[in-house]
């Protein structure tokens, strides 16, 4: 992608499945990384495998709900990686249940870490982007927040407010030269839905069901989403902003 190398790229939960697809598109991009993830075990194993002898990578153990804990984690992977250019809010999570069967103190975690954690790690990044007048970043939320998924009420409102202020703040940072867009995500084999699916016959019959509902005939893989983030990262999107793209093999074209 034009303009990618050498560029520094946070990645938050880039130990996931997604996210370490993420980070390993970024390092063929010759893209510093910064891994933030709060399973450290998991964001050095990404270190590891990405990790040549020529490309830079920092992880980081940071609990994005935890505000203080972003500041101290985005001062210093600043003044070890370099000042961040792109931020790629990637961590999220989620459980599986109908909504009247949920409790507060799940919604709590829900918002937590879908929802004040990107806010955390906008606010505190932005500051510094919006001080050097450029800088982009890219939301990684769902098709679940486009057009609702049953037994993810609260993630679908996380992720649907997540597309809410993207737009919000591509509007109140364009002038300073920052460009904001979202990657929607539909049905990915991670093993979040894995476990959702659950083992054996059951588990499959409902994995081959969602399969065939997609135009596609398969479940997205995490190596689907890195090539639409680095194009909305790079320099080829310098005129998008405030948009919404789904990565769902069809299954929300209507949307």
């Amino acid at each position: 992608m034009r303009g990618l190398a050498g560029k520094r790229v946070l990645v938050t939960g880039g130990g996931g499945g997604i996210g370490g697809a993420l980070c390993k598109r970024f390092a063929e991009e010759d893209c510093v990384v910064v891994v933030f993830d709060v399973n450290m075990d998991a964001a050095q194993q990404i270190v590891t495998q990405i990790h040549d002898g020529a490309n830079k990578v920092f992880a980081y153990h940071v609990d994005i709900s935890d505000y203080d804990a972003v500041c101290k984690a985005v001062q210093r992977a600043e003044s070890e990686a370099g000042a961040i250019d792109v931020l790629v809010n990637n961590a999220g999570w989620d459980k599986f249940v109908n909504f009247l069967d949920t409790d507060p103190l799940l919604w709590e975690k829900l918002i937590a870490i879908n929802l004040k954690g990107p806010l955390n790690m906008h606010h505190v990044v932005l500051k510094k982007m919006t001080e050097r007048n450029r800088g982009k970043v890219v939301n990684i939320a769902s098709d679940a927040g486009r057009v609702g998924s049953s037994l993810e009420a609260v993630y679908s409102a996380c992720k649907g407010g997540i597309i809410a202020f993207t737009k919000t703040m591509a509007r109140e940072l364009a002038r300073s030269g920052i460009c904001l867009n979202v990657v929607c995500p539909g049905p990915t084999d991670t093993p979040l839905l894995r476990g959702f699916f659950g083992e054996g016959e059951a588990g499959q019959k409902v994995y081959e069901g969602l399969k065939r509902a997609i135009p596609l005939k398969r479940l997205g893989q995490p190596e689907d989403i890195p090539g639409m983030v680095a194009f909305l990262a790079s320099d080829d999107a310098n005129f998008i902003t405030g948009q919404v793209i789904s990565v769902s093999g069809g299954l929300t074209m209507h949307g």
